[in-house]
C-alpha cells in the first residue's frame, strides 16, 4: 500500500511539474514577439509532416512552443530533467518516446522507426542530449532518419533577453515581454544505404549546421554563448 502510494505521488509530481512547465513556457513566448527565418524554403516540407527536428538541449522550449498540438513524436531521456520534458511535451499535444544514447536507446530508436513508419509524425530529437558534449551530434539521429527516409531539420532559437544557465547544456531561458527568433536550417536527406563513413560524413554536417545557426541566431541579439 505505502508503495502504491508513493507511485501515485511522485506521478502527481511529475504531471504536475509538466503541466507548471507548459504554462511558464506559454507566458514567455506568448507574451513575446516572434520572429522566424528560414522558412519559407522549408513550407512544403513541414506540410509534409514527415521530418525530424534536430534540435540542441538548450534550444527545446521556444521549438516546442511553436509547434505544439502537431502530435508529433520526441526522443527523450529516462532521466528526470528528461521526465518534466516528457510531461510538459505531453501537455503540448506530443508524445514522448523514453531513450537516449546512454539509457534505453536502441529500443527507443526501433519504436520510433516502427511508429513513424506506421503513420506522418514530425519527431523532435535533441542530438547533444541527455548529458552532452554540448552542441556534438550522437549518431542515433542520423541513424533514425536512414531507417525512414524522414529529413532532418535543423531548428534552433533564441532571445534578446535570456538567463543563461551554468549547466552542461548552458541552457537558455527568455524573460517575458521579449523578442526571440526561430531559424530554420538547411535539411540534411541520409541515404538509405549509407555505408559507416558516409553516416558519419551526414552526422558532421548536420553538428556544422546546428551549430551555425545557433551562433547566428544568438549573434542576432547580440550574444555569444560558449
Amino acid at each position: 500500500m505505502t508503495d502504491e502510494i508513493t507511485h501515485r505521488d511522485a506521478s502527481f509530481k511529475w504531471q504536475l511539474a509538466g503541466l507548471l512547465g507548459k504554462c511558464v513556457i506559454d507566458l514567455i513566448f506568448a507574451a513575446s514577439r516572434m520572429e522566424v527565418e528560414g522558412e519559407d524554403d522549408i513550407r512544403p516540407l513541414l506540410s509534409s509532416r514527415r521530418f525530424i527536428a534536430a534540435i540542441w538541449h538548450s534550444r527545446i522550449l521556444g521549438i516546442s512552443y511553436r509547434y505544439q498540438g502537431w502530435n508529433g513524436l520526441a526522443l527523450v531521456s529516462r532521466s528526470e530533467d528528461g521526465e518534466i520534458i516528457a510531461q510538459t511535451l505531453r501537455r503540448q499535444g506530443h508524445k514522448a518516446v523514453r531513450g537516449s544514447t546512454s539509457r534505453g536507446g536502441l529500443r527507443a530508436l526501433s519504436r520510433l522507426i516502427k511508429l513513424l513508419r506506421q503513420s506522418s509524425r514530425p519527431t523532435i530529437v535533441i542530438p547533444d542530449g541527455p548529458r552532452g558534449p554540448r552542441f556534438r551530434v550522437q549518431p542515433g539521429i542520423i541513424l533514425l532518419a536512414a531507417k525512414t527516409g524522414y529529413p532532418i531539420l535543423p531548428l534552433t532559437y533564441s532571445a534578446r533577453r535570456i538567463k543563461v544557465f551554468a549547466s552542461w547544456d548552458r541552457f537558455i531561458l527568455p524573460t517575458p515581454f521579449n523578442r526571440w527568433r526561430i531559424t530554420y536550417g538547411t535539411p540534411l536527406h541520409v541515404p538509405a544505404n549509407a555505408d559507416p563513413d558516409t553516416l558519419e560524413r551526414c552526422r558532421i554536417r548536420l553538428e556544422t549546421e546546428l551549430n551555425h545557426i545557433t551562433r547566428k541566431t544568438d549573434g542576432r541579439f547580440g550574444h555569444v554563448i560558449l
